[in-house]
This record gives structure tokens, sequence and C-alpha cells, in this order.
């Protein structure tokens, strides 16, 4: 079995995935998929597609740019950049976060996926107020 196929059929539908196609989501994850990342832990692909709906219907626009790829045996790690706009965040513009994810197969399909980024990155830096705090916070720490 060559462990290259699901991480690329990975690729290929998170760079096409949004709002209309979430369906998509259950080629490539099991049905108890479990899903963690620094906000949130999901469990079951019907949590998980509600997650992404939610998601793709807050933002202007979500991609992913997946750099690298990497496959250890039943483990693959995906380096990424996310790019998505906001209405309240950055006024409007894109922003871009870089994050690693590594993803767990069983049978070709994903059995637990977990994702590491930075939430100030993401989120907190964007937000009026609370953004000038966490810029803040990282120029005394740096």
């Amino acid at each position: 079995m060559d462990n290259q196929l699901p991480v690329d059929k990975f690729v290929e539908i998170y760079q096409q995935l949004d709002s209309s196609n979430l369906h998509l989501l259950s080629e490539i994850y099991s049905d108890n998929i479990q899903f963690i990342d620094p906000m949130h832990e999901i469990n079951g692909i019907v949590d998980l597609r509600r997650y992404f709906a939610n998601l793709y219907s807050n933002v202007k626009h979500c991609q992913f740019d997946i750099t690298d790829t990497f496959n250890v045996n039943n483990n693959a790690f995906i380096y990424w950049t996310m790019h998505y706009s906001h209405p309240k965040l950055a006024s409007g513009k894109t922003i871009s976060v870089k994050g690693h994810s590594k993803l767990f197969f069983d049978n070709d399909k994903i059995i637990k996926h977990r994702d590491y980024f930075n939430v100030g990155e993401l989120l907190y830096k964007h937000i009026p107020l609370l953004g000038s705090v966490v810029k803040f916070i990282d120029k005394r720490a740096g």
C-alpha cells in the first residue's frame, strides 16, 4: 500500500474545500474522526462538517496553501499557510497564519487530525483593543 495516496487526497480536497462541498470531508475522514486544534476538540464526521460549515459561513474567504507533506508509517505531517478574511477582523483584509497538522491514518482514512498554530496570529491580534494588548505583550516578551 502506498501511504502517499491518502495524503495526496487530503491535500487535493483541502485546496478545493469551501462551503459548497463539505461532503468531501467524508472522503478523507473516518466517521469517528477526532479533530483537535488550539481552540476546539471535535468528535465525529457530522460535528466536523458542522464546524467547517460554521467556519465558512463566518469568513469572506478561506484558503489553505500546503507547502510540505511528510509520511511516517500511518502518520502524516502537513505544513500549511491559511489565508482568510473575516469582516470583523483586520478591517476585512486577508490574514495569513502558518501552521501544521499531524494526521493519523487507518485504512486510508484519517482517524485523528491535530492542528498546531498560533491563536494570536489567527485571531487575537486582529480584534480591536485586544489586538493592541497582544502586540504589546509580544513586543515586551521579544
